[in-house]
């Protein structure tokens, strides 16, 4: 059973920098691509990045290139995204997700992530 969890994310002014994690477990993590996005109450989930199976290429969305970066560790089945400074355009909730065949899957419960002036 695919499984991710996040973790970390919490409240920081803007400029500041945070990081969530993302622990896997039910499924060959080194050998999918897998991403981060981002909801904002009321609207749609939002891709911000990705990340292939060895982890050596990565996608950005514009309006986070440059602050976000993305990364995986296949021994521990971890991937994480650092985001530098942070704005409040970046408060919501991100969400980590496997890509198999043509979908996304794996949600999880999501890790807050707040930006206050």
């Amino acid at each position: 059973q695919v499984q991710l969890v996040e973790s970390g994310g919490g409240l920081v002014q803007a400029g500041g920098s945070l990081r969530v994690s993302c622990e896997a477990s039910g499924f060959a993590f080194s050998t999918f691509y897998v991403g981060w996005f981002r909801q904002v109450p009321g609207e749609a989930r939002e891709f911000v990045a990705g990340i292939n199976a060895d982890g050596k290429r990565s996608y950005y969305i514009d309006s986070v290139k440059g602050r976000f970066t993305i990364s995986r560790d296949n021994t521990n089945n971890t991937m994480w995204l650092q985001m530098n400074n942070l704005t409040c355009e970046d408060t919501a909730v991100y969400y980590c997700a496997v890509h198999r065949g043509i979908r996304y899957d794996g949600w999880g419960q999501g890790a807050q992530v707040t930006v206050s002036l």
